[in-house]
């Protein structure tokens, strides 16, 4: 049995009429009495009783016309849902990002965008450190990811990156800090003597490497006292007075009562965020890669 058999079924039953039914569907009329009794032998059932004068349906035929609607209404659903996914207009995407990336304006007003513009397309974010988008975007399931490194991040397999934003690194501080009074950027060696509260490793996502790398090439260390996973607990543990941190502009939109910021005097003093993916894109990360370099531009 085939959807065209549905459909000649359909036609008859609604036109009580082989003649009639033929014209419709394009059709001369021997063919398709020879299709609707194939389709009853394959059944097993009459659909129709014939008489030289009417034709009417069975009360099998009747049913049978119900369950045919709804099957054919079904497969040109299921071929609008395919053709959709295919042209990017309905799905899913799941995309990776690292704590801080919700805070950067591109990112936040992209997804914002994204969202508005593809209603049917589900989007699943999923907050990761670096190592963990790795693994779900090696096996599928993730689309993209966002990270945060120096350089071009050295990645594994078919992963490809592309530089999404750059921002610069600010000083946060509890408002009473001797420090926080200067009125004038902070220098490397100002705060190295600090004690900082900073993202662990799997929780910074690269921001951690950026910041080593800044503290290196003025020949100072990061001292870090103490470790958190979330930006919260960092910026409350600033505020009561466990340490100093740094941070990226974007987090300044981040109010903390009892915190500040302030400039880093230093030319590296940047981060840098980063798209990844593995391999080729779906139809729909192309468009979220698309819109995403739009905003940029």
């Amino acid at each position: 049995m085939e959807l065209r058999h549905l459909r000649y079924f359909v036609r008859v039953a609604e036109e009580l009429h082989f003649g009639r039914a033929a014209l419709k569907l394009g059709i001369s009329q021997p063919p398709l009495s020879q299709q609707i009794r194939a389709l009853e032998d394959e059944l097993g059932i009459e659909l129709f009783d014939r008489t030289s004068r009417r034709v009417r349906l069975t009360d099998a035929g009747a049913i049978f016309l119900i369950e045919a609607r709804r099957t054919l209404d079904q497969a040109l659903h299921a071929v609008d849902v395919a053709r959709r996914i295919q042209q990017g207009e309905e799905g899913e995407l799941a995309i990776g990002f690292v704590s801080s990336v919700p805070f950067v304006p591109l990112v936040s007003g992209t997804f914002a965008r994204f969202r508005a513009e593809h209603p049917a397309i589900h989007m699943t974010l999923k907050e990761l450190s670096r190592e963990a988008q790795f693994s779900q975007l090696r096996e599928g399931q993730l689309e993209v990811g966002f990270i945060r490194s120096n350089d071009r991040p050295i990645l594994p397999g078919a992963f490809v990156s592309g530089l999404v934003h750059e921002e610069a690194m600010l000083i946060g501080l509890r408002d009473d800090h001797p420090l926080a009074r200067e009125d004038r950027p902070l220098t490397i060696d100002d705060v190295a003597d600090q004690p900082f509260v900073m993202f662990s490793n799997d929780a910074g996502g690269g921001f951690n490497d950026q910041v080593d790398l800044l503290f290196a090439r003025e020949g100072r260390k990061l001292r870090t006292v103490q470790e958190v996973n979330g930006l919260g607990s960092m910026l409350g543990l600033v505020a009561a007075g466990f340490g100093v941190t740094i941070v990226t502009q974007s987090l300044r939109a981040l109010k903390v009562d009892g915190v500040v910021y302030r400039p880093i005097a230093a030319e590296n003093a940047v981060s840098r965020l980063w798209l990844i993916r593995a391999g080729e894109p779906s139809t729909i990360a192309r468009s979220f890669i698309r819109m995403l370099r739009e905003g940029d531009g």
